[in-house]
């Protein structure tokens, strides 16, 4: 008797078993490539995943399933899927899944921009987009970014008067670090003990949260792993205590935590204080804006032609002069597409079951918007791999989230909150340099010398940096 309930028990758990199995086939899954066992689709990702990604995409579609370790993915690479993720079904694909080192840099994801959809992050999202980051903000900061252009001009002069080349790549980050320590934190980088690593810190802090680390895909042996690789203990580099945060955009969350501000039920603590602070990295943005000037010499002289004859013999150029200049803001949106500084969107998780493209997407599915792909699709873009801004003359199509053929900042509630003060400073120091400055190649460098190799992380920054000698003018 006792066997014959063993048998009907095993009959019932094989029915079951094999009812779910068939479950599972009904489920119109996205295309994707062959996995190996364990892995999955790991071992495919390469030095640069939005470059591999786009290739599978081109033979599996704009809409991909890949399984990463044990983790369900897929990838979203044309305007219309990546619409479909971060406008159609935002609500229920705009959370994060748990990353395990961004957890750790981030005080317990309780960022903006890895903290899962939440009450909490819906407060802290609009305190900072009502209090932050609102145009009329940006502009209270503007005395800021003016003086430390400024401040960046007189030491390019300074090179400029003794033949030496400029680091535009170390300058330009130090200058975004500059505006961000003195609105964010009420210091001066120049001098601070923060001046000499602060380039390195933010390099190595982009590299791990862009990093795809075994931990997050692999339990049990992904930690190991991840100490081999060294991926663990440059983490741990950069998860620093800072007690020194203080005065102006800090100041409002610090009355959050005294209880003199508050986001509804929510106590800010001073981790989140720390979380809740975006990283700027406008510097490597005109450092690429940069970067394919001087290696199309007549986009070079078209863009500095435009300023000088709009800014005319002006001592001080100001952001007024930004809207006068047509061709500069095409540069600038050209250098964004063709360089997005996010290749990939921090991945999200749907939330419920969905269906994008026609495809199913299961509930804890991860979901990739692969930018770089949408950025460089030719049925989007015609010759993509070139440097052409003439190709948004009489275009209306712009990177503020509303075009899903360029969104360098994302789209949706995700979006990222300080496009509007990365982007005043880009457009304010970029003019600076072509106006007052002409800008050669070193010495025994030629125009093919100049590379375009992109370096890896959450953000992507140029991998060599940009070395040019600054020639003064008339207008220095």
């Amino acid at each position: 008797m006792i066997m014959w309930y063993i048998i009907v028990a095993v009959v019932i758990l094989a029915s079951l078993l094999v009812a779910r199995n068939m479950r599972k086939t009904k489920k119109n899954l996205p295309p994707g490539p062959p996995r190996l066992p364990i892995i999955g689709n790991l071992h495919q990702l390469g030095s640069k995943p939005q470059r591999s990604m786009l290739e599978l995409s081109e033979k599996y579609g704009p809409l991909m399933s890949l399984k990463f370790g044990n983790v369900p993915t897929v990838v979203a690479s044309s305007p219309e899927t990546v619409k479909d993720v971060l406008k159609t079904f935002d609500a229920d694909c705009c959370s994060r899944p748990y990353l395990t080192y961004a957890a750790r840099i981030s005080y317990n994801l309780n960022d903006l921009a890895f903290s899962p959809y939440s009450k909490y992050w819906r407060e802290v999202r609009k305190m900072t987009v009502l209090e932050l980051y609102t145009a009329k903000r940006v502009q209270s900061f503007r005395h800021v970014r003016e003086e430390e252009v400024a401040s960046l001009v007189e030491f390019v002069k300074e090179s400029a008067s003794l033949g030496n080349a400029v680091n535009l790549s170390n300058t330009l980050m130090k200058l975004s670090g500059s505006v961000i320590c003195r609105v964010g934190f009420g210091i001066n980088l120049k001098g601070s003990k923060l001046e000499d690593t602060y380039e390195e810190v933010i390099r190595e802090t982009m590299e791990v949260l862009g990093s795809f680390a075994a931990a997050d895909y692999l339990p049990i042996i992904g930690r190991i792993i991840d100490r081999v690789t060294g991926l663990h203990s440059k983490c741990e580099k950069q998860h620093m205590e800072d007690e020194s945060l203080k005065d102006d955009i800090i100041a409002l969350l610090l009355k959050m935590e005294r209880g003199e501000a508050g986001l509804g039920e929510y106590q800010l603590t001073r981790n989140h204080t720390k979380g809740i602070l975006l990283v700027n990295t406008s510097g490597h943005t005109i450092t690429w804006a940069m970067t394919h000037m001087i290696k199309n010499p007549r986009i070079l002289k078209k863009a500095q032609a435009e300023v000088r004859e709009v800014i005319k013999n002006k001592d001080t150029i100001t952001e007024e002069d930004i809207e006068q200049l047509e061709y500069l803001k095409m540069v600038m949106k050209e250098t964004v597409r063709i360089n997005p500084l996010v290749p990939l969107l921090i991945p999200r998780e749907a939330s419920k079951d969905i269906k994008i493209a026609g495809y199913d997407v299961p509930k804890k599915t991860w979901i990739h918007v692969n930018i770089w792909g949408v950025h460089r699709n030719p049925n989007v873009w015609n010759d993509p791999e070139a440097f052409i801004p003439e190709r948004f003359m009489d275009n209306e199509i712009d990177y503020k989230g509303l075009n899903f053929e360029l969104l360098p900042f994302g789209s949706g509630r995700r979006m990222c909150p300080g496009m509007g003060m990365g982007m005043a400073l880009a457009h304010l120091t970029l003019i600076n340099l072509l106006y007052r400055f002409d800008w050669k190649l070193p010495e025994g460098m030629e125009i093919e010398d100049v590379d375009l190799e992109e370096s890896y992380g959450l953000v992507s920054p140029k991998k060599v940096p940009l070395q040019l000698v600054p020639v003064l003018t008339q207008w220095s």
